[in-house]
C-alpha cells in the first residue's frame, strides 16, 4: 500500500473513532460554557443581574454563535476554529494570533474554575483550609488540572461520552436541583433577600460599579465558538449551528434562574464566589426541611466532578485549533505532532505549564483572599477572551463585506446590512466591556486594588505581544 493510501486510511480511522453525534457536540460545548462559576456573583449582582444576562444573551450571545455557525460552514472553513475563520478574512497574522488568544486565554480561566472546585470540596469535606491557605489551594490545582491532562489521552469521543455525563450529573443536575428546591422555597413563603421589578432590574446610573457588574455576565456566554474545529467530526455537519441555537437558549435559561435563586434566598454579604453555589443549597434545603448539611456535600461532589468534564473540554477544544495553527509552521515542529488518536497532547501539556504558571501568580499573590484570587483570574479571563471576539466580529464583517460570494451552508442572515449591523453592535459591546474589566471588582480590598490593576495589565500585555513575536520568527520553525 502507497504511503498516500496508509495516510488516507489512517485519517478515516481517527475521524471515524472521533465521530460525535450532534448530542455529544451539545454536551461538549455546554460544559465550555454552561457553568456554575458564575451564578454566585451574579446573585451578588442584585436584581439587574436579571437585565446584564438577558443583555448579553439575546444581544451578544446569540448572535456570537450564528455568526461561529455561518464562518464554520463556509467551504474549506471546517478545521482550526476560529484561526480558519480570522486567517480567511484577515490574513495569517490575524488569524494566528486570534488563534493564540483564544488557546492562552482558558488558561487563566483554568484558575477559576479549579477555585470553584476547592471552594465546593471545602464545603464538602468540611476543610475550610484548602480555601483559606495559598499552598494547600496551589497543590490541589495541581492535582486536579495534571490529572485531567493524562485523561485528555484517550481522544476527542471518549473526552466527549466523559463530558456528557459530567455535564448532566455535575452542572445539569445540580442547577435544576436548585431551581427546583428555590421554587419550593417560593411556595412555602420562605423570606426573600432581592426582589424583581422594572425599577431596580434596569441601571439607571451608569458608573464605574455598575459597569463593571456587566462584564462577568459577557464571560459566562464565552465559548461556544470553541468547539468549531470539532465540528468535522460531526455525522452531519450541518447540524452545528442547530446546537449553537439550543445551547444559547440553555444557557441563558440556566444562567438566569440560577443566579436568580441564589440572590433571593440569601443575603448578599453571605454569597462567596467561589463557595456561594453549594452555601445556597443547603441553606435553601434547610429552610424547607430538607438535611441540607448532608445534601450539599453530595452536591459538592458532583459539581466539583462537572467543572472537571468542563476543564477536560477546555483543554482540548482550543488546541486542536492551535494544532492546526502548528501543523502549517506558526509554531516549532514539535507541536505538530499528535498521538494515535489524533490528540495533540505536545500542545496541551504545554497549555497545562502556563496554567500552572498562571496558578502560582494568582493563588500566591491573593494570600488568604480566596474571593480576590477568584475575581482576578475572572476578569483577566474575559479581558483576554474578549480580545478574541473583537478579532473574530472584524472577520465576520470583513466576510459578509468583501468574500460573499464564499459557499456556505449556513448564514445568520443573508441581508448583507443586517448582518454587518448585528456584528458592529457585538463589537461595540466588546470593545467596552474589555476595557470595563481593568477597574477592580467591588469589594476588593483596597491595598489589593493595585495588585489587580496591574496583574490585569501584565497578563494582557504579554498575551498581546507573545503571539506577534512567535509570528514574526515563525518562518525559522
Amino acid at each position: 500500500m502507497s504511503d498516500k493510501s496508509e495516510s488516507l486510511t489512517k485519517l478515516e480511522e481517527d475521524e471515524k473513532y472521533n465521530r460525535l453525534t450532534a448530542l455529544k457536540l451539545f454536551a461538549m460545548t455546554s460544559s465550555m460554557v454552561i457553568s456554575v462559576n458564575e451564578l454566585a456573583p451574579f446573585g451578588k449582582t442584585g436584581p439587574t443581574a436579571v437585565f446584564y444576562l438577558l443583555l448579553a444573551g439575546l444581544i451578544w450571545f446569540v448572535p456570537i454563535t450564528q455568526m461561529a455557525g455561518e464562518m464554520a460552514s463556509v467551504d474549506g472553513w471546517d478545521k482550526g476554529g476560529i484561526f480558519t475563520w480570522v486567517k480567511g478574512s484577515l490574513g495569517d497574522r490575524a488569524g494566528w494570533t486570534a488563534m493564540f488568544y483564544q488557546w492562552i486565554h482558558i488558561t487563566v480561566g483554568m484558575n477559576t474554575m479549579m477555585y470553584v472546585i476547592i471552594g465546593a470540596l471545602s464545603i464538602t469535606f468540611n476543610t475550610p483550609w484548602f480555601n483559606t491557605t495559598p499552598s494547600i489551594r496551589f497543590l490541589l490545582m495541581m492535582v486536579i488540572i495534571w490529572s485531567i491532562t493524562i485523561v485528555e489521552m484517550v481522544g476527542v469521543k471518549k473526552i466527549g461520552h466523559i463530558a456528557e455525563w459530567l455535564f448532566a450529573l455535575g452542572i445539569a443536575l445540580p442547577v435544576i436541583l436548585l431551581i427546583v428546591t428555590f421554587f419550593i422555597y417560593l411556595i412555602q413563603g420562605r423570606p426573600l433577600y432581592m426582589h424583581l421589578n422594572w425599577d431596580n432590574i434596569i441601571p439607571h446610573h451608569l458608573t464605574g460599579t455598575t459597569l463593571v457588574a456587566f462584564v462577568p455576565f459577557v464571560l459566562a456566554f464565552c465559548g461556544g465558538e470553541a468547539s468549531a474545529p470539532h465540528a468535522k467530526y460531526l455525522e452531519n455537519p450541518k447540524k452545528y449551528s442547530t446546537v449553537m441555537l439550543a445551547l444559547a437558549i440553555t444557557a441563558i435559561s440556566f444562567d438566569l434562574l440560577g443566579s436568580t435563586a441564589i440572590g433571593m434566598s440569601v443575603p448578599k454579604d453571605q454569597i462567596q464566589n467561589s463557595t456561594g453555589f453549594v452555601y445556597t443549597f443547603g441553606k435553601i434545603l434547610d429552610s424547607i426541611g430538607l438535611p441540607g448539611d448532608l445534601i450539599k456535600k453530595f452536591i459538592g461532589v458532583l459539581l466539583a466532578a462537572g467543572i472537571i468534564g468542563e476543564l477536560g473540554n477546555w483543554l482540548a477544544g482550543p488546541s486542536q485549533g492551535m494544532f492546526e495553527a502548528a501543523k502549517e509552521g506558526y509554531m516549532p515542529k514539535f507541536f505538530a505532532k499528535s498521538t494515535n488518536r489524533d490528540v495533540p497532547m505536545r500542545l496541551i501539556v504545554l497549555q497545562t505549564l502556563i496554567v500552572t504558571a498562571s496558578a502560582v501568580l494568582i493563588t500566591f499573590t491573593s494570600g488568604k483572599n480566596s474571593d480576590f484570587a477568584f475575581n482576578v483570574s475572572l476578569a483577566a479571563t474575559t479581558a483576554q477572551y474578549l480580545m478574541v471576539y473583537i478579532l473574530m466580529l472584524i472577520s465576520y464583517i470583513v466576510l459578509k463585506i468583501k468574500h460573499g460570494n464564499l459557499k456556505r451552508s449556513y448564514y445568520m442572515t443573508k441581508n448583507k446590512a443586517l448582518g454587518i449591523t448585528i456584528a458592529i453592535i457585538a463589537l461595540v459591546i466588546t470593545v467596552v466591556a474589555f476595557f470595563i474589566s481593568f477597574i477592580p471588582a467591588q469589594g476588593t480590598p483596597t491595598y489589593l486594588r493595585g495588585v489587580y490593576v496591574w496583574t490585569m495589565i501584565g497578563l494582557c500585555m504579554i498575551v498581546t505581544i507573545l503571539p506577534l513575536v512567535i509570528y514574526h520568527y515563525h518562518r525559522h520553525f
